[in-house]
């Protein structure tokens, strides 16, 4: 452990790991299972076009979400894509600032403006006192997004999207296998889009989909994803490519049979983080309900400078070079990054606990690779560097 200052890595000491500890680094099911499952899939010679193995994975998610309809798509944002089309927003959609940059290109992409919209600083999720402020003549739809396996707060948007009349959908790309109110989220608005890419807790490899309970909804975004085919050489609708593959979707099935180990990893990892940290001063744990199901993919930490006499930045500075890969989600927000800084480039002024919390939020490793004897070294170190702020942080300064 380190002792004394010069023993950081930073400063010529040795780093804590061998290997990186990656923030997202993928969990992997049954090996064996896996293997066999693709050998299935070239034997069959069906690699792709609605396969049966696409098929058993849809229907595994609808029956775990209880929603009536699951379309698997080759990647969360094609989803994102799909379903704002088929929802047909124009114009001006309302879409928080702190999320992944692929909620506002899904909408640039295709001509439709994302206007950014603050959030609640204590949930991160976007602010529903901020939406009317946005609402404009252009003005065709919001999009939430459900941070950290946390829901947005659904009745308010619900509330507004009714009165303003505008297409409510969500961003669940964090929030697979949770809940909100005790109903799963993939229930909410007119569609919700998830995200299996490698590095969510739940993969295909690269993978999303779209749920919904809209029978119509459901019909028109499967010709979609299928170029618009509707039976043998037999195009009725404008569409793309978005098309899980089977190989992708036998990996799916896998992760679901492990779904709940991986779930339970991350809970004991979760609760670790908690304990080891709660008496580091300065550093916030971003908290779970637990009477709701959650998938505790995400060890969220925000770093008060003022308590710390050290920056979030420096600090994951220190832990990279002792090999943990810590990460500043979403920073800098999706308004200062292009084109939409050089678009709204005075968007700050609106987004101010956006621009907070991008400067504050701090990412740890978890998941099934990550060890509990890790967690308990990373949380003695990260107190080390905490107690030490200041004088680490003149020592970085001089660098």
């Amino acid at each position: 452990m380190k002792n004394k200052i010069s023993d950081l890595a930073l400063f010529g000491g040795k780093a804590l790991f061998d290997k990186p500890i990656h923030v997202g680094r993928p969990n992997i099911g049954n090996h064996k299972k896996i293997l066999n499952e693709i050998e299935k899939v070239l034997d069959n010679c069906w690699l792709t076009n609605n396969g049966p193995a696409v098929q058993e994975f849809e229907q595994h998610i609808s029956k775990l979400l209880g929603v009536k309809h699951c379309i698997a798509m080759c990647n969360g944002t094609v989803a994102l894509e799909i379903a704002i089309r088929a929802l047909e927003l124009t114009g001006e959609v309302i879409v928080p600032s702190f999320t992944f940059i692929a909620t506002a290109h899904a909408l640039q992409w295709q001509g439709i403006t994302p206007v950014f919209c603050d959030i609640n600083p204590k949930t991160h999720t976007i602010d529903p006192e901020c939406i009317e402020k946005m609402i404009t003549p252009r003005t065709s739809g919001i999009i939430g997004v459900h941070l950290w396996g946390r829901a947005c707060n659904v009745e308010s948007l619900e509330k507004i999207a009714k009165k303003h009349k505008l297409k409510l959908m969500f961003d669940a790309a964090h929030s697979f296998g949770c809940s909100y109110k005790n109903q799963m989220i993939g229930n909410f608005g007119e569609v919700e889009t998830f995200s299996f890419h490698a590095t969510k807790f739940c993969n295909t490899f690269e993978g999303g989909a779209v749920v919904t309970n809209n029978d119509e909804l459901a019909a028109k975004i499967r010709l979609m994803k299928n170029f618009g085919f509707s039976g043998y050489d037999n195009v009725v609708y404008i569409g793309t490519n978005g098309k899980m593959s089977e190989v992708c979707a036998e990996m799916g099935l896998v992760s679901l049979e492990n779904l709940n180990e991986f779930i339970s990893a991350n809970y004991e990892n979760y609760q670790l983080y908690k304990k080891k940290s709660g008496d580091i001063s300065g550093l916030k744990m971003l908290e779970y309900n637990e009477k709701e199901k959650n998938n505790y993919q995400y060890i969220v930490f925000e770093v008060n400078e003022a308590e710390t006499n050290i920056s979030r930045d420096k600090i994951i500075k220190i832990l990279h070079a002792e090999k943990i890969l810590a990460r500043r989600y979403f920073y800098p927000g999706c308004h200062n990054m292009e084109p939409y800084k050089s678009y709204y480039p005075h968007s700050s002024f609106l987004l101010a606990n956006t621009e907070k919390v991008a400067e504050k939020v701090l990412i740890l490793p978890t998941g099934t690779g990550v060890t509990l004897n890790k967690i308990d070294n990373i949380c003695k170190t990260m107190s080390f560097i905490i107690k030490n702020g200041k004088s680490i942080s003149d020592k970085i300064y001089q660098l």
